[in-house]
């Protein structure tokens, strides 16, 4: 039977992501328009998402952090061109993105010693094989898999080289152990749901010293350059930004980090965060039709929830079909407004994805699960 009700914000992508709830555009009307970024209150503005977003997640006090250019994707880059070459380099992947750094270190930086580390989505690749002579580069979250390390056991705390981590869906919602991460990235439209463009970059201090003390052969880009005559570009991590920032998006980002303090900072955002996931695991536990992409609870995301079609009448249709059928659920989700922008990831298997991050309410997630059941049987009709 068709659902009667519909959620109050359909809006589950997994980036950009569903604004915190009781958003509108009211809570720009502080921004700093028509002002430079490098006036006074510009760089306060900037200087104040970094002093919030260290405090909300117990960055510890030793490490910097800073705003760059091209959201996550460029953090990660800035760090891959700036630090990697010194010695040998494992990189894990799952993913779409991960296989992107993977792709980059091979192909681009040609570094010389590579170990390549790759799983199918659904799994993780053996984590153990990590050496931790080397430096080693994940994602915390795979974004397009709901693939996420379980924890952080498997990085050795005596280690020589760094631990590189895009963290992009998993901070704000997961709970990341600073001390066994030296490189940490994130952007701001996803678990707090902010606007794009713009990235997060926490180093620790030996994430510092090897860029004080290391310069690649290979010319760097003026937008990756963190340091100067061997010594950290600190503005960077104080608020005075590479290239010019949004100040509607500054303002919207310590929007965000404000609600965030207001519900209880992140202990409730990551409690958000896993109620979303369990709505759906509770659902998934009576579905005749759904499973989880990832292949076991303990390496579950709960912010980019992947699934994918179990039904045995939809496994032996063609690749291609497959694709046609989950496009269409897509298809009429949006056309009812019951959600918007579920697809799974181009790259990915065909499925759906849902995001489940903090700023999604659960109620709405409850009220999407039935009209998942009668998308499915809707579009079952025509194959």
């Amino acid at each position: 039977m068709k659902p009667s009700q519909t959620p109050k914000n359909p809006c589950f992508s997994s980036g950009p992501c569903a604004k915190r709830p009781g958003w509108t555009l009211d809570a720009l009307k502080g921004a700093a328009v028509g002002r430079s970024h490098r006036s006074k209150l510009g760089k306060n503005k900037l200087a104040e998402v970094i002093t919030r977003s260290k405090k909300l997640l117990g960055i510890p006090a030793d490490y910097v952090l800073g705003i760059v250019p091209a959201s996550d994707t460029g953090a990660l880059e800035m760090c891959l061109w700036s630090m990697l070459g010194e010695r040998g380099v494992d990189v894990f992947s799952w993913e779409s993105f991960g296989g992107g750094w993977a792709g980059d270190c091979k192909n681009q930086l040609k570094l010389k010693d590579l170990r390549l580390f790759k799983a199918d989505y659904g799994k993780l690749p053996d984590l153990t094989q990590a050496d931790w002579n080397r430096d080693v580069v994940f994602t915390w979250n795979g974004t397009t898999s709901g693939v996420r390390v379980p924890n952080g056991d498997w990085i050795a705390a005596e280690r020589q080289g760094l631990a590189i981590c895009d963290a992009t869906s998993a901070v704000f919602a997961m709970d990341v152990p600073w001390d066994k991460l030296d490189v940490v990235t994130w952007s701001w439209q996803k678990v707090l749901g902010g606007e794009a463009a713009h990235g997060m970059l926490a180093l620790s201090p030996r994430a510092v010293k090897r860029l004080e003390g290391y310069t690649p052969e290979r010319p760097l880009p003026k937008i990756f350059q963190m340091s100067k005559g061997g010594k950290l570009s600190a503005g960077i991590f104080e608020g005075e930004t590479i290239n010019t920032p949004s100040m509607l998006a500054v303002e919207d980002a310590l929007d965000g980090l404000k609600w965030a303090e207001s519900i209880g900072g992140l202990p409730a955002l990551i409690a958000r965060s896993c109620a979303n996931l369990q709505v759906i695991e509770d659902w998934v536990a009576q579905s005749p039709w759904a499973a989880f992409l990832a292949c076991e609870k303990a390496i579950r995301s709960s912010t980019s929830i992947c699934l994918k079609i179990a039904d045995p009448a939809y496994v032996a249709l063609s690749t291609e079909d497959q694709a046609k059928h989950a496009k269409s659920i897509v298809s009429l989700l949006d056309k009812e407004g019951a959600a918007w922008d579920i697809g799974a990831y181009r790259d990915a298997p065909p499925g759906l994805r849902v995001w489940g991050g903090a700023t999604v309410e659960t109620s709405d997630l409850q009220l999407l699960m039935p009209w998942l059941d009668w998308a499915y049987e809707e579009v079952k009709k025509a194959f």
